[in-house]
């Protein structure tokens, strides 16, 4: 019988440790804000920082109010969550100290916190894919139904005990919960949307629209891959013993080789594609190593892990070439990173955890692509329909941020 003078301790550690891998979480949404920022064009930088600072603000009340109700209160699993509002009680001291092995080991309020900041994360995906041309106000209202209903729905059918979890469909932290989901959003928004103007010329020519601030960018970068520490680390949900301390140390390794790896491996592929090192697909090919290993960061050798994120380096050049092949206009490369690499990421399971298999984890990726790609798309649609998606071709000339903020980032460089 565990000694009742350690539970408490051992509580508030994992308490602690859950918060503090929030955190670093959270901080991602600053790493999403300066990337995107960065790969944008000067005129449209106030406008996508907003979006990034809005959404996330958005994300935490329509969790709060109705998500995480949805995604974790239907114990008994199934498809059809309980709807219901609010994110109930704490734990008591009672329930902590005399619950035996089904005992809570970490509080419920740090519970939510972590997890409002995987759904900011699956939104912070798509403003980058639509930035440059959608209205401000037509993005919150996509994220209101994202963040308090389609997120959370496929989010409980894996991480609530749902029927993907019961298929034996695995996703440890979230290549596919997270990330694919918020490309497939991303996706049918850009569908709808429609290419910047000028992107794409005759004969299918393609026409690059250069970031205004590669070191924002790169900053950006670095933000997300320290912030995904918490992101895959605080998945093993628990730290207050040997072991699951062990597998903690061994995610944060395998977290950091994949980014590694990714990078090195899109900056080769670049090399001896475009004959110039290209900054911005090293960029994205940490990210695509990061997504790579966030579907199984434990199993894998420290190796492995940066192989993993080497494929994933690799897919992303050749993802993101390919999707302007057919005129799919993503200024950052979101729909490559989070759902070509998600996919890879998800299917990778089976390389090193002998309890996948590759057909729960096909059935999980068609599963979480249709209902999110089928639900944004109908919710993008309606949205277009009464507020319409796209400022005006002149607005998108003179910049969003004028036409949606009233403001410029870069006032000195532009009035004269």
């Amino acid at each position: 019988m565990e000694n009742t003078a350690v539970i408490p301790m051992q509580y508030a550690f994992d308490t602690f440790y859950f918060l503090v891998c929030g955190a670093l979480v959270m901080w991602m949404a600053a790493g999403f804000a300066m990337l995107e920022a960065g790969l944008v064009r000067s005129k449209n930088t106030t406008e996508i920082l907003t979006k990034n600072i809005a959404l996330y603000a958005v994300a935490c009340v329509m969790y709060m109010v109705v998500g995480y109700h949805i995604m974790y209160s239907s114990p008994e699993g199934g498809i059809l969550p309980s709807l219901g509002f609010l994110i109930g009680d704490e734990n008591t001291a009672d329930a902590v100290l005399g619950g035996g092995d089904d005992a809570p080991y970490y509080s419920s309020r740090s519970d939510f916190f972590f997890q409002v900041v995987f759904v900011a994360t699956a939104m912070s995906i798509v403003s980058g894919a639509v930035a440059e041309r959608m209205k401000l106000w037509a993005f919150l209202a996509f994220a209101v139904v994202m963040t308090g209903f389609i997120y959370p729905i496929q989010g409980f059918w894996k991480w609530g005990s749902g029927f993907l979890n019961a298929q034996g469909f695995l996703d440890f932290a979230g290549s596919g919960v997270v990330h694919m989901a918020g490309a497939s959003a991303a996706l049918a928004g850009v569908l709808l949307l429609g290419a910047r103007k000028g992107k794409y010329g005759a004969n299918g020519q393609v026409n690059a629209i250069p970031g205004a601030n590669l070191p924002m960018a790169t900053l950006g970068t670095f933000i997300l891959w320290m912030g995904w520490f918490g992101f895959n680390g605080g998945s093993q949900l628990k730290m207050s013993d040997i072991d699951n301390a062990n597998a903690v140390a061994n995610i944060f390794v395998n977290t950091n080789m994949a980014a590694a790896g990714g990078l090195i491996a899109a900056l080769a592929i670049a090399r001896i594609m475009f004959g110039k090192a290209d900054l911005t697909m090293a960029l994205n090919g940490a990210l695509a190593g990061l997504v790579a290993i966030t579907a199984e960061p434990l199993t894998p050798t420290a190796l492995q892990a940066t192989l993993i994120g080497g494929v994933g380096g690799v897919l992303v050049v050749f993802s993101i070439l390919g999707m302007d092949k057919l005129k799919i206009d993503d200024p950052v490369g979101a729909i490559s990173v989070h759902g070509v690499v998600g996919i890879w990421g998800l299917l990778a399971v089976v390389l090193t955890n002998g309890d996948a298999t590759l057909g729960a984890q096909l059935l999980g990726i068609g599963v979480i692509f249709a209902w999110v790609f089928g639900a944004s798309l109908v919710t993008w649609f309606i949205i277009k329909l009464i507020i319409g998606l796209r400022i005006s071709e002149e607005e998108e000339y003179e910049g969003a941020d004028l036409a949606e903020c009233g403001m410029e980032a870069y006032p000195e460089f532009t009035r004269k």
